[in-house]
């Protein structure tokens, strides 16, 4: 009882800084400002970690690859913590086992990418039904205009109702399958 409570709360901490840094990543790779609310949690909340590592991890064509460094190291050490607590001894093969850490941690920033992505068109349409002037609408917007634009292209709106964001969920829908495939096998390896 003890590990499972030990394990979910390693959980949630990790998810809660990768998400947030996976957050700051995203936002700054597709340009949107953060002068609003969330942008300035998010600030506030990672600038300790990142502002270190982009000493180490200079910005490089415009990516901030501290962040997404820093998201991918934590996710690495909580899936580590985790395995460690459930009593996963890495001593026999640590190289083997630090690159299957690796993998599955770069596997998990792909899938929560998706569930970031997910999460803010479903956030967007109930916004856009509910409070459309919002004053988080405009950021909803900048993080998923680029990639409804050309889904707008082919799927015309329907009696005035805007079928991309539906059309964008199941694509990346079809995109967790093979991930959750990759991970279970990556994760078969301990």
């Amino acid at each position: 009882m003890l590990q499972q409570i030990a394990s979910f709360l390693v959980g949630v901490v990790a998810d809660f800084f990768v998400y947030l840094l996976l957050g700051r990543f995203l936002m700054q790779c597709l340009r949107v400002p953060f002068r609003n609310v969330l942008g300035q949690f998010i600030i506030a909340a990672t600038n300790w970690m990142v502002m270190p590592a982009r000493r180490v991890i200079p910005a490089l064509f415009g990516f901030d690859w501290a962040s997404l460094a820093l998201a991918w190291l934590a996710q690495a050490l909580g899936l580590w913590a985790i395995y460690a607590i459930a009593g996963a001894s890495f001593a026999s093969a640590p190289d083997i086992a630090a690159g299957i850490l690796a993998l599955l941690a770069l596997l998990d920033l792909a899938r929560y990418t998706i569930y970031l992505f997910v999460i803010v068109l479903v956030v967007q349409a109930v916004l856009s039904w509910v409070s459309p002037y919002s004053p988080v609408a405009p950021l909803l917007d900048a993080l998923t205009r680029p990639f409804l634009r050309p889904i707008r292209r082919l799927v015309p709106p329907l009696a005035n109702v805007d079928l991309s964001p539906l059309v964008l969920i199941v694509l990346l829908q079809v995109l967790l399958i093979p991930l959750a495939y990759l991970r279970s096998i990556a994760a078969g390896l301990f």
